[in-house]
């Protein structure tokens, strides 16, 4: 069952930077009102903005989306994990 989800297909679709679907999500590594952290099957993926609301989180499916002001999207170069999460923060802000 993992290996169906990491072969995944990986997609985004932003909305009016109002709301985003993504698919090909493995795992929620961590969420607030201001970041959410995705596991996806193309690396880790920072979603920032203000007011994010995850409305619909199907890891079955590998689908999530979100609602809010969307500011920013970056993706870590590391392969395959939340649990390389605090490495990539260290990154971004060091």
């Amino acid at each position: 069952m993992e290996e169906q989800r990491i072969s995944q297909s990986h997609q985004m679709m932003l909305n009016d930077r109002r709301s985003i679907e993504v698919t090909g999500v493995i795992d929620v590594v961590s969420f607030d009102a201001e970041e959410i952290i995705l596991e996806t099957s193309c690396g880790l993926l920072l979603i920032r903005g203000s007011d994010l609301h995850m409305n619909r989180l199907t890891l079955e499916k590998g689908e999530v989306n979100v609602d809010g002001s969307i500011d920013g999207l970056t993706y870590s170069d590391a392969a395959g994990a939340g649990k390389k999460a605090g490495h990539f923060l260290g990154r971004l802000f060091g």
